[in-house]
């Protein structure tokens, strides 16, 4: 067991991760981690947390980062979908402000890995998704910041229209980040 299929997006260090899947009449068998086949694939990162989420369908995530205690991510669906972001924020980089988008639905075994240097956040696409993502470093509130979902710099074309609804489902907190420009990104590109 254990074979990974690894692309490369066009945001450096941001890849899509599949794993072998078997599929049949009783249902499916996924190892979703095994540290030394990502280690072997070139993702070395040390996972300390594990956290899981349900989102009703509209309900909109990020879009977030952590600082100091960054954490780099490896995102999955259990049930549903969604359309999962990443932004580059890592000042330097020749992809700075650029989005990178992609669904990630059950019954597929896709991931995104997202390292440090990212804002992350996600659309529920269906009613009840269970999102499960893997962490670098454990959760602080006191580091917790975002980016603003609809920055129009970041131009983010997230498929509302496609799913019914006119406006995300948002905490509070996600009403308030910054934009792009505002942003004094603490992550540089190396």
């Amino acid at each position: 067991m254990g074979k990974l299929t690894i692309t490369k997006t066009p945001l450096a260090g941001i890849l899509l991760v599949v794993p072998q899947y078997f599929k049949d009449s009783r249902g499916f068998f996924v190892e979703s981690y095994n540290k030394k086949d990502f280690s072997h694939a070139g993702i070395t990162d040390e996972f300390v947390q594990d956290n899981h989420s349900k989102s009703q369908k509209g309900v909109l995530r990020g879009l977030h980062y952590q600082y100091p205690h960054a954490q780099g991510k490896l995102v999955r669906v259990l049930k549903g979908s969604i359309y999962d972001v990443a932004v580059d924020i890592r000042i330097g980089s020749p992809t700075y402000g650029k989005p990178f988008a992609v669904t990630l639905r059950e019954n597929d075994p896709a991931m995104l890995y997202i390292p440090v240097g990212f804002a992350h956040g996600f659309l529920a696409l269906e009613d009840d998704t269970e999102v499960m993502y893997k962490v670098t470093d454990l959760y602080y509130p006191s580091g917790d910041a975002g980016l603003l979902w609809n920055d129009p710099d970041l131009n983010i074309p997230w498929p509302l229209d496609i799913i019914g609804i006119k406006e995300p489902i948002l905490s509070e907190k996600d009403t308030k980040h910054p934009i792009l420009s505002e942003l004094r990104s603490p992550f540089t590109y190396v």
